[in-house]
């Protein structure tokens, strides 16, 4: 039973390297930005580097809607969400197309955030877009809550630069996904 319980947690950063190779352009009903730091309005280059991509996506015709994702922290004017969405809008997606979700801090709560704002429109598959490594967990999330999820992580910006750095989140994501794993 130990050997099974280890082969298992030895998976799980495996699954996170593994998923972060991904890049499913499959046709979903909305893509998803999860949020990042925005300073006064403005996305952090991580965040831009999420938004850009999205674009892309949105313009390859992925989707024909993005759910831009994430609250602020106190004192903030602006919130991730829509920071995300006006840097899309002055960017060429029409407003239309996009929605801010403006709450959650964490992925968590945000994941369930988009999965009602998902239900309220009546879609059920997603692409999420976020960093490479935070990919795996996201993906995990959403189908637990029943969203049909591909992944399709950035592929620049400042945390996909060095084998180190990928290192790093490697570790972190997998000791996330099992916090959350065992929380749940």
């Amino acid at each position: 039973m130990l050997v099974l319980l280890l082969a298992a947690l030895a998976a799980v950063p495996f699954r996170v390297w593994w998923t972060a190779r991904g890049d499913d352009r499959t046709a979903t009903d909305v893509i998803v930005v999860l949020g990042a730091a925005q300073y006064d309005g403005t996305p952090s280059p991580v965040f831009e580097a999420r938004l850009t991509h999205a674009k892309a996506l949105y313009d390859h015709g992925v989707a024909d809607a993005i759910i831009t994702v994430g609250g602020n922290q106190p004192g903030d004017r602006f919130t991730e969400g829509e920071a995300g969405r006006d840097w899309l809008v002055d960017n060429g997606v029409p407003a239309s197309a996009v929605t801010a979700l403006e709450t959650g801090r964490d992925t968590w709560p945000s994941m369930q955030d988009v999965a009602a704002a998902m239900d309220d429109q009546g879609w059920t598959s997603a692409t999420l877009v976020t960093d490479p490594w935070h990919e795996f967990r996201v993906r995990e999330m959403a189908r637990h809550l029943g969203i049909d999820a591909r992944t399709s992580p950035t592929r620049t910006g400042p945390v996909v630069q060095h084998r180190i750095t990928e290192a790093r989140y490697v570790v972190r994501e997998s000791a996330a996904y099992l916090d959350w794993l065992l929380s749940r």
